[in-house]
């Protein structure tokens, strides 16, 4: 009799449990197809130049138009969330991104594949922010929103990883649709499931046309200037004319809003040093791995020879260091200081590219790479976690969505500057000690001439070791930026701001 009327005390608990953890398997899930898709690509990128007959200079932008869409729609994505309901404006966002992976599947040519990318940007867009706001609205205060918020890091920093090995799997064996196809049945079940999550009260404002106008051009305008930087030179005149137009917009942007009754991003937000210091520091120590991923990912193709799945297979460290330094964190920021944490694991991620500066063109995986992938990724996860607790903790609810979206920006900006400024270096360097040091490098392996070989292998290390040293800089002035302006402590009360 006991144990049967102890049961109704228990059901509600155990419900409540099980959607919470649907709701974190939903949020997770999208995460992780957005974050996935700025990589699966890549590695499918020379069948698809062969299959739709895509010009090198043209090839880039399968990439890029996704990135740029993403990253400059993300403030306008949040705030439509805010203001229309970011469940609705989610499973909008979700439904674009399934449809459009579609047509990217089946383009018959290069224009409508990069069309279709850059739809699929703009459902990243209206899904990523929202995904982030919905947290702070499904997951009570303290464990469960520290835990979701660990498991939402880690997917941005596994989907890397995944996509990579993904990607090379999928292209070599089904063919390179099938990076896009995959997004399918994963957008379908996240449809169906987005019906578990809690909504808050909409923003009772209307959109800000001409804030919407100005922010949204600007920070396209920013990073298409960085794409085009760190392919087509920093001095190209399209890279100068897309940061002159930076330059106006954003500006022009911040006046608009301080004179709206109803801005798109209200100026109060960044009253709080904390969350300005957490979207400063998330732009930083987004530069530095990201950067890292991309040198050393290239070291692996170029130096050690790698295939695509065996370069997939040995970022599986990065993927178990996130996993396991996020769900540390989620501990670690009740009992310590968000600056604490952070800073502790940006010092990690530092000494751990200060590391990998050292290879050289004979340095082993195992004996080398591992232990700083490993390294890089367990600093990133402690980081990223308290610096997005304290961006996201005691927002108003009517402007959680526009809020979440400045951290996803801060984020794609620092991966894109990071990749553009940090291969530029390497280039730069590169060219500096042997020009054309790649195609002689394969012309010698072809013809078996080890000397020149061993001297253009060296050159092209050099330009990935000062760039990674550069990187290692970037992520010491994060730590420093921490320092100063994330003050929060563990559990402090906060009123909305």
């Amino acid at each position: 009799m006991s144990s049967l009327s102890s049961r109704p005390s228990v059901g509600p608990a155990t419900a409540k449990s099980r959607r919470l953890g649907l709701a974190l398997l939903v949020v997770a899930s999208a995460q992780l197809m957005l974050v996935l898709d700025d990589s699966i690509a890549n590695i499918a990128l020379p069948s698809i130049q062969i299959e739709l007959g895509i010009s090198p200079a043209s090839l880039p932008w399968v990439i890029n138009a996704y990135i740029l869409a993403f990253g400059g729609l993300l403030l306008f994505g949040g705030r439509l969330g805010d203001l229309f309901g970011r469940r609705r404006i989610l499973q909008i966002g979700i439904g674009l991104f399934t449809l459009s992976s579609l047509v990217a599947g089946i383009a018959p040519a290069g224009p409508v594949l990069g069309a279709a990318r850059a739809i699929q940007g703009l459902g990243a867009a209206l899904t990523a922010p929202n995904a982030l706001a919905l947290i702070t609205t499904t997951f009570p205060a303290g464990e469960a929103r520290n835990k979701a918020l660990a498991v939402y890091g880690a997917m941005s920093g596994l989907g890397v990883t995944v996509g990579l090995l993904l990607g090379g799997v999928l292209t070599g064996t089904l063919g390179w649709r099938w990076v896009f196809f995959i997004n399918l049945p994963i957008g379908l079940a996240l449809l169906a499931g987005t019906r578990i999550l809690v909504d808050a009260p909409r923003h009772a404002g209307r959109l800000d046309l001409p804030g919407a106008v100005a922010g949204t051009g600007g920070v396209a305008a920013i990073v298409f200037a960085i794409i085009h930087g760190g392919e087509q030179g920093w001095d190209a005149p399209m890279t100068l004319i897309a940061f002159g137009l930076a330059a106006v917009l954003l500006p022009a942007f911040v006046i608009i809003e301080s004179r709206s009754k109803d801005p798109m991003l209200p100026l109060r937000l960044f009253r709080d040093r904390n969350r300005t210091g957490s979207y400063l520091g998330m732009l930083f120590i987004s530069f530095g791995p990201m950067g890292t991923f991309y040198l050393l990912t290239l070291h692996m193709q170029h130096i050690l020879e790698y295939d695509p799945v065996r370069t997939g297979l040995a970022w599986l460290p990065f993927g178990a260091g996130i996993i396991l330094s996020a769900g540390i964190a989620s501990k670690l920021v009740v009992r310590f200081a968000p600056r604490v944490v952070a800073v502790s694991g940006i010092l990690i991620s530092t000494v751990a590219i200060l590391w990998l500066s050292t290879i050289t063109p004979d340095s082993g995986y195992a004996r080398h790479l591992m232990l700083g992938i490993f390294a890089v990724a367990v600093g990133f996860g402690l980081s990223f976690v308290p610096l997005t607790l304290t961006a996201v903790t005691g927002i108003r609810p009517d402007d959680s969505g526009i809020a979440s979206a400045l951290l996803n920006a801060a984020q794609q900006i620092g991966v894109a500057l990071g990749i553009a400024a940090l291969s530029t270096m390497s280039v730069t360097t590169t060219e500096s000690r042997f020009p054309n040091a790649l195609t002689t490098l394969r012309e010698a392996r072809s013809a078996g001439d080890t000397a020149t070989a061993a001297i253009t292998s060296q050159a092209v290390v050099d330009g990935y070791t000062t760039a990674l040293s550069s990187g290692a800089i970037i992520l010491a002035a994060a730590a420093l930026i921490v320092t100063f302006l994330v003050t929060a402590r563990p559990e402090r009360a906060v009123e909305p701001s």
